[in-house]
């Protein structure tokens, strides 16, 4: 089995819960609040920033060429995904200016600043697993929702579901698995791998709270934002404060 494989198995309680999480699942059945949905698209656009820093900085640990540029290809994928939101959110009246004006709510610090600390004090195989359950658990996830789709042209995340089901997401969480086994052909150990575990476990519990937040947001447990924009999609609530006196995001 590969690394990935073998995080996966010895923290399965933890990937089940977030690749199987309500949201997860709401979402393959159309179901989910437009509300949710929208409340996690602006956040994830957030957390795709920190995301994007991340994989600068593994590029910044990397000692070989190869794995600066499996970091400088992932970068990319990430700056591709972001115009997915960008998109969608486009259909509610929101415009990037505003997606990054919105401030980070609590479980978006937790998780993506966990994984940037995870490579300040680790080292590049700690930062690469902490990446790994958004990088391939998305995948995943879309794989598994790809079937909801036949027959239902009408389905309301359609589009999400075919992003992340589409080849350049698998092709790119295949790459994200094979990255893996490279580094720790150089440098695993038993007792390394007990950390590594520790570190897979904490990020994928911090995705289930990303999935979580935004469920807890069109239920009211998460808060209104200051500012509402409202469009004939539905609503959409994005806090624009402090575009001079308060910066949000790097």
């Amino acid at each position: 089995m590969s690394l990935f494989e073998d995080l996966r198995t010895d923290a399965a309680p933890e990937w089940e819960a977030y690749t199987r999480h309500d949201f997860v699942q709401q979402l393959g059945a159309g179901t989910l609040p437009l509300e949710a949905f929208q409340d996690y698209l602006v956040q994830d656009y957030l957390f795709l920033i920190q995301f994007a820093r991340a994989n600068a900085l593994a590029a910044s640990r990397s000692r070989r060429l190869a794995d600066i540029r499996r970091s400088a290809d992932a970068l990319g994928a990430i700056l591709a995904e972001t115009e997915l939101h960008v998109r969608l959110t486009g259909q509610w009246g929101i415009d990037r200016a505003t997606l990054e004006a919105a401030p980070e709510k609590l479980a978006t610090v937790a998780y993506t600043r966990y994984v940037l600390d995870s490579g300040h004090v680790g080292d590049l195989l700690d930062l690469t697993v902490a990446l790994a359950p958004c990088a391939v658990g998305y995948a995943e996830i879309g794989r598994d929702l790809a079937p909801r789709l036949d027959g239902r042209q009408d389905h309301p995340y359609r589009d999400w579901i075919a992003e992340y089901a589409g080849m350049p997401f698998q092709r790119a969480a295949r790459e994200a698995i094979d990255h893996l086994d490279t580094l720790a052909e150089r440098s695993l150990t038993e007792q390394r791998y007990e950390e590594l575990v520790t570190v897979f476990r904490t990020a994928t519990r911090l995705e289930t709270d990303f999935w979580q937040q935004a469920l807890d947001h069109s239920s009211g447990g998460g808060g209104r934002p200051t500012g509402e924009q409202r469009s004939p999609h539905g609503p959409i609530e994005v806090t624009t404060q402090g575009r001079r006196g308060r910066r949000t995001g790097p």
